[in-house]
């Protein structure tokens, strides 16, 4: 598939007017197409900040010019034949759409507005106080926020629009790059404490397998997100993981002996600073780690905490 069809691929998916046979193809290109993963990115980014604005009411004098207009339209239409030149126009729009995926994509655009503008008609026809609720489009899934209201002027008719929130499930092995993204999402704030401690023993049995444990430049790396975790996370048990999955690396890494450093002198567990004692204590002889020991040693408000950095400095090497 090339870029073109498959961002025209991605606007239809954006709107929910995907077919799903096209849906696998998307999905394959997007697995090994940088740029476009970056226009999906994009698209839902602007999703979500548009989600986020008050929807503009139309003036009732813009309503009331569309109306007649499309009774206009409405009444210019045969009484005889129309059905028969629909078929006809819609076999040969069928036959150019495979060739042609922008006509496809003008075509979902003009069918929106001609669909709006008919529920319009209807409910502006529509007799008062009638009863009963339509769902353009009903699915399962949580109500996220209300988007927009539009009330038919000189009725009892209101449209209420708003999104869903839909779970989905995705399977696949660790070394999948799409897999790996969610896992790092996963240890984000945002989840609850239970899924960020079984991500960080997913991730932290990874680096201790020195599998793919690295660090990017921005930061999304597995090593990179184990020390974010070590430093901020908010749950004991995680820090302690990610600890457990940067030991192979205090040695090598200077970024990685700072976060456990870090660990060692600010956390608020104490059983978690005494496994960052523990780490580091195979280059206690590095000068900054040996200062930051006999700190801690010497100052530290825990005498657990206090002696524990006091063994760790015992029969050190001569200093880096």
């Amino acid at each position: 598939m090339k870029c073109d069809v498959a961002q025209d691929q991605i606007v239809l998916m954006g709107y929910g007017e995907l077919p799903d046979e096209l849906a696998d193809g998307l999905e394959q290109h997007l697995s090994g197409c940088e740029h476009c993963r970056q226009e999906l990115a994009a698209l839902r980014t602007m999703d979500e900040y548009l989600a986020l604005l008050p929807v503009m009411e139309p003036s009732p004098n813009l309503l009331a010019q569309s109306r007649m207009r499309l009774d206009e339209e409405l009444d210019a239409i045969p009484a005889h034949g129309f059905l028969t030149r629909l078929r006809v126009n819609f076999l040969a729009w069928m036959g150019h759409l495979q060739s042609a995926p922008a006509l496809a994509t003008l075509l979902v655009g003009v069918g929106f507005l001609a669909g709006n503008f008919t529920y319009r008609y209807q409910m502006a026809h529509q007799a008062p106080g009638v009863g009963g609720v339509t769902m353009t489009h009903p699915a399962d899934g949580v109500i996220s926020n209300v988007t927009g209201i539009v009330r038919t002027p000189n009725s009892e008719l209101v449209q209420v629009n708003y999104n869903r929130i839909t779970p989905e499930t995705m399977e696949g092995s660790l070394d999948e790059p799409r897999i790996r993204e969610l896992l790092l999402m996963g240890l984000k704030p945002g989840s609850t404490s239970g899924v960020r401690t079984d991500v960080a023993g997913l991730i932290s049995r990874e680096c201790q397998a020195e599998h793919n444990c690295n660090v990017q430049e921005d930061g999304k790396g597995l090593r990179g997100q184990l020390m974010v975790a070590a430093r901020y996370d908010k749950d004991a048990g995680v820090r302690m993981m990610a600890l457990e999955g940067l030991q192979r690396y205090v040695g090598q890494d200077r970024r990685v002996r700072d976060a456990i450093t870090d660990a060692m002198m600010q956390d608020e567990d104490p059983q978690v600073r005494r496994a960052a004692i523990s780490l580091l204590e195979p280059v206690r002889s590095d000068s900054s780690v040996r200062q930051a020991l006999q700190t801690v040693s010497t100052q530290d408000q825990n005498p657990y905490i206090r002696t524990a950095s006091f063994d760790a400095l015992q029969n050190a090497g001569d200093i880096q």
